[in-house]
């Protein structure tokens, strides 16, 4: 059977501490970008494959749990936020005594607005729900007189008519900062890249896009690629690229695979990225430090959201009274090597 490769093997073989490790792999703690990226690009090396375990520990006395239900369309997996956002929302609910139990919402069960197979509401004390963005089943949890966190949320979610909290990261602001940055260098030609229909954050990186266009007399170089289905398949991406008679200078993208996509289909085609197109994403995931050339993006907080998602859904649980809250987190533009030198 072959070995697995272990944080310690990968520690061993840079010379590092395991728990300077630790932090790259897991995205967290403060680590200069070079040492993470060593870190992240020797891992992928040997082959080491991330085992992110949602457990938490057992509280010390005796008094049974309560149970927080995470319900989701798509559980997050490898290097997507959530992951990082689950593991220390659990070590905080783990410590007030709650455990989580999760549901993934099946496509027939958001049709009919049925619950998950297996949920109790008599016993689940909250409700956090991340990446399920259909509307009519958010209003169908919002009658169930259950206190709901939402970590992002449908792109048309009137928040007033919700009776939740909603958490969310900083968007709209950092992206009209990235694209009035590149404006403001010499380039006018920019397109946005990602459906900005599929939820509240794609929504509001659009905005600050448009916003960034608007405000220096500019228009999209084109929409096209501003639907989810080029995306759908790398054939159909790469047919689109093909059939755009003139690409923008600058793709603004929604997240960073949706970048990454494009740069892999774009270096397929002979397009020299940032020399012929640039390329932004968003969410600083470890595959934009890893891929060639490196991406700009914008930079989550990931552990700590799972922290202050944790203060929210508990909070609300102790004083269901308290208003409703809408909670931005702060994000930080990363510029690298896909826009070039700015």
């Amino acid at each position: 059977m072959e070995k697995k490769v272990t944080i310690q093997d990968i520690a061993d073989s840079l010379g590092l501490s395991r728990n300077t490790v630790s932090k790259a792999l897991n995205n967290t703690g403060v680590l200069a970008d070079d040492t993470r990226k060593k870190i992240l690009e020797r891992a992928a090396e040997m082959g080491y494959r991330r085992f992110i375990y949602l457990q938490q520990d057992q509280p010390t006395h005796n008094t049974t749990p309560g149970e927080l239900a995470l319900i989701s369309q798509n559980m997050p997996y490898g290097s997507h936020f959530g992951i990082y956002a689950l593991n220390t929302f659990q070590e905080k609910i783990s410590q007030n005594n709650y455990r989580l139990i999760m549901f993934s919402v099946r496509d027939e069960e958001i049709a009919t607005l049925q619950l998950p197979l297996g949920f109790d509401k008599e016993k689940t004390a909250g409700i956090i729900c991340m990446e399920l963005f259909q509307p009519e089943y958010i209003k169908m949890l919002n009658t169930l007189g259950i206190p709901l966190l939402f970590i992002d949320t449908a792109y048309n979610t009137d928040f007033t008519q919700i009776d939740a909290d909603f958490l969310m990261m900083e968007n709209r602001t950092s992206v009209y900062n990235l694209t009035d940055t590149l404006i403001q260098k010499g380039y006018t030609s920019l397109a946005f890249a990602g459906n900005r229909k599929h939820c509240r954050s794609f929504l509001e990186r659009y905005q600050g896009f448009m916003d960034a266009i608007m405000e220096n007399g500019l228009t999209p170089h084109t929409t096209q690629f501003a639907n989810t289905n080029v995306f759908a398949n790398t054939s159909l991406l790469e047919e689109t690229i093909k059939r755009t008679l003139q690409l923008p200078e600058v793709f603004v993208c929604a997240n960073d695979a949706i970048a990454i996509d494009l740069i892999h289909s774009l270096k397929k085609l002979g397009i020299q990225i940032p020399e012929e197109v640039l390329i932004t994403g968003f969410d600083n995931s470890s595959e934009s430090q890893i891929i060639e050339p490196h991406l700009t993006t914008v930079d989550i907080p990931s552990s700590r959201i799972g922290y202050i998602a944790a203060d929210l859904l508990l909070s609300r649980i102790r004083e269901p009274e308290t208003p409703y809250r809408i909670t931005y987190v702060q994000t930080t533009v990363k510029y690298r090597e896909s826009t070039g030198k700015l």
